[in-house]
């Protein structure tokens, strides 16, 4: 299946009545608002999907404003979508068969650090670089890094991971708790503090990476480590992209416990190089980071290096203080924006697919070819890895033939890595763009039962309808 390049023919919008509205102004006061710039804010995210802003937007503060928004929202089966930072990808947020956003991102408080236990409890709209600023203080930091400075809430949802997954696990693994507001208004907790579990169904896991359609957070407990005592960063160009991947292939098969190893292709560089002022080596590279002890630390770079160099690896960089490896890090996370400027008025359109580690070169080299013989622009990155890599198609909007042929080559990338035993998505979720393909890869009798949960949890479908698969 093709991707939906509008929203619009997924479901027909639902009306919001002048009841709810005129409700959740006497309720909200100023945290109310239907004014146009506000709602076009909340009816759109970072992917290339259109659809119609929310009829109004409410600010929660708490979990009884989630509640008594949800309430009235269900009192008139009018669909509620969570809102966080706004960077997903895949159209998570947008209001496809209308309604109102809720707004969590002033509930971003730390409730609890618990350093003991390596642990934080925190509302759902702090981001990922306040939850560090807030805790660094204890020696901890909590690892997940998408690249976007992405809310806690938003990326529990998404069950996001990013360039810190190879070493750290992902969403998945590190969220140990929830307070979850349901369908009804109710309000739950899953889960607890404690390590593991074998009480009842795993409701953190399930709703985890459930993208908004079952509950929305109003509380996240996560998993912290300790800051390592030594950390080392290091880039290194390749005469090929196979040469680079094979390295990690190897890295990863050895059990070299490396933190963070990224790919990018030499587009990426070359448009990092223009929008970041660097002069790095236009060639597919490796950005490495090594955490441990200092011995720890240097032995793991050393064999790295060794094997990066017996697959032509050249021009290895080091850098091992903050500012060194902020300068590196900041560049690959600002691949995506820098991509977007080389070719003003453009779109990208972000592949996401993720296969056995064994198989990231088949996949990707594959995938490569077919880019380079369609002609259209396109920059590669990927947490190489857990085997998870991404494509950002480059399209002018205004032409159909280059939308068609972006769809065209990410239809045949998840074709592919599905036949590899991958996923169409790592990291980025459903949405609506990946509706199709999540049939493809989970089949019909899966997504049916995924179905029946929703039906059975939300049976106004009223929590982030049209999201994930059509009821």
């Amino acid at each position: 299946m093709n991707a939906p390049t509008s929203a619009h023919h997924l479901q027909p919008p639902r009306d919001t009545p002048p009841a709810l509205l005129q409700a959740l102004a006497a309720r909200f006061g100023a945290q109310y608002s239907v004014a146009a710039a506000v709602r076009e804010q909340h009816g759109r995210d970072e992917g290339s999907i259109s659809a119609p802003p929310p009829a109004a937007v409410v600010f929660a503060e708490s979990t009884q404003d989630v509640q008594d928004a949800v309430r009235l929202a269900s009192s008139h089966g009018v669909p509620v979508i969570p809102y966080g930072a706004g960077s997903s990808l895949e159209g998570h947020l947008l209001a496809v068969q209308g309604g109102i956003s809720l707004d969590v991102s002033r509930m971003n408080r730390v409730l609890s650090i618990d350093a003991d236990d390596l642990t934080v409890t925190v509302q759902p709209g702090i981001t990922r670089k306040q939850l560090n600023e807030a805790v660094k203080h204890t020696g901890l930091f909590f690892p997940i890094d998408p690249g976007a400075d992405a809310s806690i809430g938003g990326m529990a949802a998404t069950r996001a991971s990013g360039t810190n997954a190879v070493r750290y696990g992902t969403m998945r693994e590190n969220v140990l708790a929830l307070e979850v507001v349901t369908a009804s208004g109710e309000a739950i907790r899953t889960g607890t503090r404690a390590r593991k579990s074998s009480a009842g169904y795993d409701l953190t896991r399930l709703m985890v990476g459930s993208e908004g359609t079952l509950g929305i957070f109003t509380e996240v407990t996560v998993r912290l480590y300790p800051l390592p005592e030594a950390v080392s960063a290091a880039i290194c160009s390749f005469p090929s992209i196979e040469a680079a991947v094979r390295t990690v292939i190897q890295t990863i098969q050895l059990g070299v416990p490396i933190a963070r190893v990224e790919l990018i292709d030499a587009n990426s560089v070359r448009v990092v190089n223009a929008h970041s002022k660097l002069a790095l080596r236009e060639e597919p590279m490796l950005l490495m980071e090594f955490h441990g002890s200092p011995a720890g630390v240097q032995e793991q770079a050393e064999t790295v290096q060794q094997i990066a160099q017996d697959w032509g690896g050249n021009a290895f960089e080091w850098a091992t203080t903050p500012e060194e490896r902020t300068r590196l890090w900041t560049a690959r996370h600002n691949a995506y924006f820098a991509a977007v400027q080389s070719r003003p008025g453009c779109k990208a359109i972000s592949t996401d697919t993720c296969v056995p580690i064994s198989r990231l070169a088949d996949c990707l080299l594959d995938s490569v070819a077919e880019a380079d013989a369609s002609g259209i622009p396109y920059f590669l990155v990927g947490h190489v890895g857990d085997g998870n890599f991404h494509f950002g198609y480059l399209l002018d909007p205004s032409i159909p033939e280059e939308r068609e042929t972006a769809e065209r080559l990410n239809h045949q990338l998840v074709a592919r890595a599905l036949s590899m035993q991958g996923t169409c998505t790592g990291e980025h979720g459903v949405g609506i763009h990946k509706m199709g393909f999540l049939v493809d890869e989970a089949g019909e009798g899966a997504v049916e039962m995924m179905r029946a949960i929703k039906r059975a949890l939300d049976p106004q479908n009223i929590l982030n309808p049209g999201k994930i698969f059509a009821l």
